[in-house]
């Protein structure tokens, strides 16, 4: 495994993080706990150290049970909070710190590494930020965490616009923010403003639906053509992203996904979800790798490098 600083907080994080929500939550509703447990003991047998769950997602006593035994020094636990309820309805401020201790207590810890605002649209960032950033500040003098995140809702907001917004602003250490070779466009927008102001990044959606599901690349390709930002010459054709594994630039889609993102400067770690070890160690293993060729980046960035209207989703 390889380490890095994640910004100017000071902790070495993993550059492969365990995801522990997405689609397969650990495999937790469907496999059960034991085999959710298995995979972040795994993990962390292999050298993850950043460990990323949330209020919502239902997984922190899998995730507590999996790195039960462990010292706590060993590994980074990230979390996050819902501002918004069910309904839509923002939270009362009051009602953060009530999860953050509910969050602790079924992680069987007394702080995160770092708790994020989860999920926040453009629209409503004034809002939340005004509303529960006080709090996260509270809750990190009294020691409950250690440095405040935020993150951003990248199957909508697929041009950062809320992201844009908070990295105008002081308080952020971390950000999680939605990049992959279908959409690099957090390359231009983004990451050159973290990295100016030292916070932290988390790469989500390296590899979502659409590089597995052939008829939703075609979606997302024609949704690019339409919108002006990709050849209207691959509009509806299959096999887009083919090039990768016919010139054997690598072994797989999959595997092309992340090691793009591992390689983009300016992201720190890249987060890998699954619900089944084999599975979670060849992705380890895609990070691993080395950057890709020049010829496919040169190639991605041709076909996708102006591309910020999808998510992968």
């Amino acid at each position: 495994m390889e380490y890095k600083q994640l910004g100017n907080t000071g902790l070495k994080a993993s550059v492969a993080g365990l995801g522990c929500g997405g689609h397969s939550r650990l495999g937790l509703f469907s496999r059960g706990m034991d085999n959710a447990a298995g995979i972040v003991r795994h993990a962390y047998e292999q050298g993850v150290n950043f460990f990323d769950t949330a209020y919502n997602y239902g997984t922190h006593p899998a995730v507590a049970k999996g790195l039960s035994g462990i010292p706590r020094d060993r590994y980074l636990l990230s979390s996050k909070f819902p501002p918004q309820t069910d309904t839509g309805d923002l939270r009362a401020s009051a009602e953060l710190e009530v999860i953050l201790d509910e969050s602790l207590r079924a992680l069987q810890t007394d702080y995160l590494d770092i708790w994020h605002l989860h999920g926040v649209l453009p629209d409503l960032y004034p809002d939340i930020r005004d509303r529960f950033l006080p709090e996260l500040v509270r809750m990190r003098d009294k020691g409950k965490i250690r440095f405040i995140g935020i993150t951003e809702m990248f199957g909508t907001d697929t041009r950062h616009e809320m992201l844009g917004q908070a990295l105008q602003n002081d308080g952020w250490d971390v950000v999680m923010v939605g990049h992959s070779l279908l959409n690099p466009s957090a390359a231009k927008k983004i990451l050159p403003m973290a990295a100016k102001r030292g916070i932290g990044t988390l790469c989500m959606f390296a590899v979502r639906s659409a590089l597995s599901n052939p008829e939703q690349l075609k979606r997302d390709v024609r949704k690019m053509a339409d919108a002006g930002q990709i050849s209207m010459e691959w509009a509806g054709q299959d096999g887009v992203l083919d090039f990768l594994v016919e010139n054997g630039h690598s072994k797989t889609i999959m595997e092309a996904a992340y090691r793009y993102c591992r390689h983009t400067k300016g992201l720190d770690v890249i987060l890998t979800g699954t619900s089944d070890v084999g599975h979670l160690a060849d992705n380890l293993a895609s990070i691993l790798m080395p950057p890709l060729p020049e010829a496919a980046r040169t190639r991605l960035d041709k076909l996708f490098g102006q591309v910020d209207c999808v998510s992968g989703q």
